[in-house]
């Protein structure tokens, strides 16, 4: 058994452990591989152990593992911070764009979502902790962002992703975890019509157990799946 698959299998067995300890179903979860500064045989051994989905944080290494077939199998979340000069690269290109993290961007992917005459699934992105060198709608403007999506017919919001501070202790974050669930809930109960709460996108290597039992419905691994990141150029197969 290769390193990456033995991992993602000790993952899964922490994900079930979690989720159970929560009252939940393992099933519930989805295990979203991070698959930066990792090559596209990498990434194809993460999805052939059973990944969920895999998560880009790169334009350019997105681009360059779709015309490598990297990600065939699974479908792919762009999970990085994301230029507005790059949109155009992006939109249609993946299953659902997690990192909507401003206006002006949302604005940006509908028009090339609608030029394209397609519907992108995105998620907004929470800036939980109210962290100024962090991207992410701030918990105070999030009420409005929701009443003003009917204005963005091309994209369709199946949920919520957020990066907590750097907990210094296991549990540090889940009073981050708990307010995204706590939105998540109250979104739902108003029914909007282009909003959906199917992804709660929630918990790191570092911190992903505490996420399962605040409600996280999928997490994004990277280093415990696939080792320490190498950041030497990605090479081509």
């Amino acid at each position: 058994m290769s390193m990456i698959t033995e991992n993602v299998a000790q993952i899964r067995s922490r994900i079930a452990a979690a989720a159970r300890a929560a009252g939940r179903d393992p099933a519930d979860i989805r295990l979203c591989a991070a698959t930066k500064m990792n090559d596209s045989a990498a990434v194809r051994e993460a999805i052939a152990a059973g990944v969920d989905c895999c998560g880009e944080n790169r334009v350019q290494e997105l681009v360059k593992k779709l015309d490598e077939h990297a990600y065939d199998g699974a479908p792919v979340h762009f999970i990085g911070a994301l230029q507005r000069n790059k949109v155009r690269q992006v939109v249609g290109q993946v299953d659902v764009i997690e990192s909507v993290d401003r206006r002006e961007l949302l604005a940006d992917i509908n028009a090339e979502a609608a030029k394209r005459g397609i519907v992108q699934d995105i998620l907004l992105e929470i800036n939980a902790g109210g962290e100024k060198q962090k991207s992410g709608f701030l918990l105070k403007e999030f009420p409005r962002i929701v009443e003003e999506m009917a204005d963005y017919p091309a994209v369709r919001v199946r949920g919520l992703m957020t990066v907590p501070p750097i907990g210094r202790k296991k549990g540090d974050n889940c009073r981050y975890f708990q307010k995204i669930r706590r939105i998540a809930v109250d979104i739902t109960a108003q029914k909007y019509d282009n909003i959906f709460m199917d992804f709660l996108s929630m918990g790191m290597t570092d911190d992903f157990e505490d996420a399962i039992a605040c409600g996280s419905t999928m997490v994004r691994i990277g280093t415990a799946i696939f080792g320490p990141r190498n950041y030497a150029p990605v090479k081509s197969d």
